[in-house]
């Protein structure tokens, strides 16, 4: 059989907690949009089904990140769990070498590889279109909802909009709009009533008001200017409607590299090419598409010994060290691809330098661990890293016993 027990046991443990550290590490994510959804719960009145769909398709997104981080999970607490129980010398009294128990971890890593590549090329795109197509669609259909009377409005771009009273949906009566779109030339609307209409055609909601004055200052502050109107229309600019456009077949949202394919980063590139214009933002992008779902591979063999190394310092121990680690990688990672960005380094290297760094590292630690030779420099990192948990979890404890003695 290809799989043997200890094969299925290795893969069911990375499996099992693989799926509690995505499902933990994306609910945290949530947290960060919680708010934001709450916000329009209370001011939109988004139903329930429609939170749902919004927090489908921001999933991508956070998986893409979770993924990762929850192999190297995995991978490390498994084989730190190994170590801990005895379980790993009993592994090797049955001449079990380091290198072939790395099949199953193998069979992990390929797993959460095809998994990250599904994210990246069309789950990523799908979810970042149909979100910002979703919240545009709820902003601009309950725009009315959030005009109250009497309270400044400023969700609508370049203006600041005040009404005394309203009597319907959409009537308004007692209208101030301050313009703020050009600063060398403030504006300042007023009119006795208006009403809002939203045009589905050109995604714009229009505010028609009657009867009104328009003051104006210009740039020296020396002349002032009224001018008094029986309609006048002004064009209310959402949030979001800038990355939104209407097609022949519906609403598409004007995507960014995050929301574009692989094939339509291409074409782009070619087309920014040809205006002579920078597309090291692009390159970078196709570049992560391919790097994140390899570092899957890179962190699964690099968690077992990882894990093995950190079994002193238990289950908490294990956690803070692969806590660490990914920081570390994302933190150079962000430095790395910003740099590619900007030109500083080749842009499609730019993202694959941690991974390189990574490389090495799982080279080095697997290599010891086959030929069961201690890497001393790992142990001392780990050493170090013990001693600062333990000092911290000290500190901690008495800070505790002051308060709740």
């Amino acid at each position: 059989m290809f799989f043997k027990t200890i094969d299925r046991y290795i893969f069911k443990e990375l499996l099992k907690i693989f799926f509690i550290s995505a499902g933990a590490l994306t609910t945290i994510l949530y947290l960060d949009k919680f708010l934001f959804m709450a916000e329009m719960i209370v001011n939109r009145g988004v139903s329930f089904w429609e939170l749902l769909t919004m927090m489908i398709y921001i999933s991508p997104a956070f998986l893409a990140l979770t993924i990762p981080m929850s192999v190297l999970f995995a991978s490390v607490i498994s084989f730190n769990q190994f170590s801990a129980n005895n379980e790993w010398i009993a592994m090797k009294a049955c001449n079990w070498s380091f290198l072939k128990l790395m099949k199953p971890v193998a069979c992990f890593g390929l797993m959460a590889y095809f998994m990250a590549n599904i994210i990246m090329f069309w789950a990523l795109p799908w979810g970042n279109q149909s979100y910002k197509i979703l919240i545009y669609d709820i902003i601009k259909n309950r725009a009315n909802v959030e005009i109250k009377p009497n309270i400044f409005n400023k969700d609508f771009k370049n203006l600041i909009l005040l009404v005394k009273e309203r009597e319907n949906n959409s009537l308004y009566k007692g209208i101030f709009i301050a313009n703020t779109a050009s600063p060398e030339f403030p504006k300042i609307i007023t009119s006795k009533e208006g009403v809002i209409y939203s045009n589905p055609k050109t995604l714009k909601i229009q505010l028609k008001l009657n009867n009104g004055t328009i003051h104006e200052l210009n740039k020296e502050r020396g002349n002032y200017q009224t001018l008094n109107f029986d309609r006048y229309d002004i064009t209310l600019k959402l949030p979001g409607a800038e990355e939104v456009e209407q097609t022949k077949i519906g609403k598409k949202a004007i995507a960014g590299n995050k929301e574009l394919s692989l094939q339509k980063i291409k074409e782009k590139i070619i087309e920014l090419k040809r205006k002579g214009l920078p597309t090291a933002g692009a390159e970078v992008e196709i570049s992560k598409k391919f790097s994140l779902p390899f570092t899957c591979l890179l962190f699964a063999f690099f968690g077992a010994p990882l894990g093995i190394k950190s079994s002193r310092s238990g289950k908490s121990g294990s956690f803070g060290i692969t806590v660490v680690v990914i920081l570390l990688y994302y933190i150079l990672l962000i430095m790395t691809q910003n740099l590619g960005r900007i030109g500083e380094i080749h842009s499609h290297t730019s993202v694959w330098i941690p991974n390189m760094i990574l490389f090495v590292l799982v080279v080095y630690s697997n290599y010891k661990m086959q030929k069961e030779v201690p890497f001393q420099a790992m142990e001392k990192l780990n050493e170090i890293f013990i001693t600062l948990y333990e000092k911290f979890r000290n500190i901690f404890k008495k800070k505790s016993r002051k308060k709740f003695p």
